[in-house]
């Protein structure tokens, strides 16, 4: 364990963080708001307080591939905790602190839970820094580090391990994990363009087409009006959405391979991506399915039905319509469909369809052994022989969400007295980096318990950082490295 040179990471990173809060001051100033004092404050005591934790570790030694989960947790603890000081100093303490700080971490997380209502007449640099937020944190604030500490000193590859999403973690897509971090980024910056010209040529404004860019590129799911897309009531839009929701689900990895190969085969032969598809249709199917045969709940099945269950699938959470008042059980068959999220290496939310994958092979595997005792049946993914070590890993990580979540929902109803679904949903969504729930959540998770607020951001970070990442720092062994 090496703090200093931990703290003096951290500390690069809120430096790096700190420029974030300039680009809405600059939205201020083009639509003469008055919150350009807020974010300059803000990014003053970013930026301080990032130099203040590094000058005590600079010059010392790389930290260590296991310091990464420190720096990890610290990096999206601590800017989550920055970057909310401009929700709580506009609107005259409108928010309170676990207020402001769950609005910001839900940002940076891309969960989308928010606890602020009345969008449509917030100031449109407050609207600008929510959803930059959602896309700064989308492809991971720790691959755009990789990408920059290299070139000062400090080594990046225990960080990309530590925060890269999925079951195989160590892949790199080119030699040099800097040129890694930086293909990654063109990429996902090359694709948020496209999306916010797509959206302006669908008839969306200039400034919503690119927040919501930003948004649906991170699948965050923040918006700039209280209604979402459904502001919009435009087929063109939500088509647009949802491709962009869909292709932001597939492995980026995956993504470049075909971009450079120039060869859109890679995405077919890919396991992950056809089974990804596969829930998305039959969970969008079911769906509509389930509304046809209560045409009273909503004016066209198809058309929400296929909408609310590529967004909830993905874990997106845009919304159409409040999908939490749909009759059967439409609204629970959505919340449980965002546990397989989408795949490994995407910006998505869930447990990853990777994992859904293998949990289901090694099922039919025990089936079969069952029938020929004396059998052998190698886990196989794509041809390639799956480790034992990763197929164990991928039970203990299932286990681990289950049992988080189960123990958050008993917390949450424990500490507020909210009611079964509401608790369960709200756990769901913070857990699976969703964003709506549903009951007494579905529209905002404004007066809830500050016990109960607190608890939510420890599942969204859990999800982000994929439970053992963060579970690692509570573990004796850690700190006696």
């Amino acid at each position: 364990m090496h703090l200093p040179i931990i703290l003096s990471t951290t500390g690069i990173l809120l430096i790096l963080f700190s420029p974030a809060m300039l680009a809405p001051a600059l939205v201020a100033w083009l639509y003469g708001e008055q919150t350009i004092p807020t974010f300059a404050f803000a990014f003053a005591i970013t930026l301080a307080a990032g130099v203040v934790l590094w000058l005590p570790g600079r010059g010392r030694p790389k930290p260590r591939d296991a310091d990464g989960f420190l720096i990890t947790a610290l990096a999206y603890l601590g800017l989550g905790l920055f970057g909310a000081i401009p929700f709580y100093l506009d609107g005259d303490g409108a928010l309170s602190v676990s207020e402001a700080a769950f609005e910001s971490l839900s940002g940076l997380t891309t969960t989308g839970a928010t606890v602020l209502s009345g969008l449509d007449s917030a100031p449109k640099s407050i609207l600008f820094y929510r959803q930059f937020l959602q896309w700064f944190g989308g492809m991971g604030i720790i691959v755009l580090a990789v990408a920059v500490l290299p070139m000062l000193g400090i080594g990046g590859m225990q960080l990309y391990r530590a925060e890269s999403p999925g079951p195989v973690k160590d892949n790199k897509l080119t030699p040099r994990i800097t040129e890694t971090a930086k293909a990654l980024w063109l990429l996902y910056l090359g694709l948020t363009l496209a999306c916010a010209l797509a959206y302006w040529l669908a008839g969306m404004s200039l400034f919503d087409a690119i927040c919501h860019s930003f948004s649906t590129v991170a699948i965050g799911g923040f918006s700039t009006h209280d209604a979402s897309i459904g502001y919009f009531n435009s087929v063109a839009i939500e088509w647009v959405a949802i491709l962009f929701m869909v292709l932001s689900g597939i492995n980026f990895g995956l993504h470049f391979t075909a971009w450079r190969s120039k060869n859109l085969a890679h995405y077919a032969r890919d396991r992950e991506v056809r089974l990804y598809l596969l829930m998305l249709a039959a969970v969008a199917f079911i769906t509509a399915a389930l509304l046809s045969q209560h045409p009273d709940a909503v004016a066209s099945p198809i058309r929400h039905g296929l909408f609310q269950a590529v967004s909830i699938t993905t874990t997106a959470g845009f919304t159409t319509t409040d999908f939490s008042l749909w009759p059967s059980v439409a609204p629970i068959l959505l919340m449980f469909a965002a546990f397989g999220g989408g795949c490994a290496g995407s910006t998505a939310g869930g447990m990853k369809m990777i994992r859904v994958l293998l949990v289901y092979r090694q099922c039919v595997r025990e089936i079969k052994r069952l029938v020929h005792p004396l059998g052998v049946f190698p886990l196989k993914i794509g041809g390639n022989r799956v480790p034992n070590r990763v197929a164990d890993a991928i039970w203990a990580f299932c286990i681990a969400y289950v049992l988080i979540f189960v123990a958050l929902s008993c917390l949450v109803m424990g500490l507020s007295g909210l009611d079964f679904v509401t608790a369960f949903s709200a756990v769901a969504a913070c857990l699976n980096n969703l964003g709506p729930g549903l009951g007494e959540v579905a529209q905002n998770y404004r007066g809830l318990p500050d016990s109960v607020t607190w608890l939510l951001m420890l599942a969204m970070l859990l999800g982000r950082l994929e439970i053992f990442t963060l579970l690692v720092l509570f573990t004796r062994a850690f700190w006696r490295r």
